[in-house]
């Protein structure tokens, strides 16, 4: 199979760039390798939607149609809302949404739907949903994807009670939309790294989430 790895910044998939023998902190944005049979891309977008969106449709799509990629995943550490969810946990983000898509109205915001002007909620086409057995093991979760990640008191209330999100990221949903439009299977994987909460990075646990991720990613690649 041909496989996309997507991520935003290559140290959140070293240890899977490890087993392919080439040397640490690459510069390149793609790098390519085979591994059980398998013929690997991964693409580092840059940080946020818009990289995401540009780069990913550059990759997927020629003059003259689809690239042959047969699943691409969204691989990345994320904040999430939930405090029973452990630090270092796995999640399918299965739906996702541009939370700040829409318009400000005094103290009240608006999303995009409500304004009757398009949709900001992202659900993967059932044609075009990526699922093996590993994937079919993680738990299931609703996100958000930010400009600004959250880390004040008043936002974080606010938009817990406006979407009831379990993860935030970055890239997620711009990953998603462009997967869907270019016909694409895909599925977003995430490793929580902190709870969203005032940033405190005492707090966090990045080495753990991308230890489990890679080992997610490893284990996936060796079941397809």
């Amino acid at each position: 199979m041909k496989v996309l790895i997507v991520v935003a910044t290559k140290k959140e998939v070293q240890p899977l760039l490890d087993i392919s023998g080439e040397p640490k902190s690459m510069p390149d944005a793609q790098e390519d390798f085979e591994y059980f049979g398998n013929h690997i891309t991964v693409l580092c977008t840059g940080v946020g939607m818009v990289n995401t969106a540009i780069q990913l449709t550059n990759q997927t799509t020629e003059t003259d149609g689809i690239n042959d990629y047969d699943i691409a995943i969204n691989a990345g550490i994320c904040g999430c809302f939930d405090k029973t969810i452990d630090l270092g946990t796995v999640v399918n983000v299965t739906q996702d949404c541009f939370s700040e898509l829409g318009a400000e109205d005094g103290d009240d915001f608006h999303t995009v739907e409500e304004l009757n002007l398009g949709e900001s909620v992202i659900i993967p086409s059932e044609r075009y949903k990526f699922e093996n057995i590993i994937i079919e093991s993680l738990p299931k979760v609703n996100g958000i994807t930010v400009n600004t990640v959250h880390g004040n008191k008043d936002s974080i209330a606010k938009v817990v009670k406006k979407f009831n999100p379990t993860v935030e990221s970055m890239e997620g949903a711009a990953f998603m939309q462009c997967c869907d439009w270019t016909g694409l299977k895909h599925v977003q994987l995430r490793a929580v790294s902190n709870y969203v909460e005032v940033r405190n990075k005492d707090n966090w646990n990045i080495p753990l989430a991308i230890k489990n991720l890679n080992n997610t990613l490893i284990n996936i690649l060796e079941t397809l």
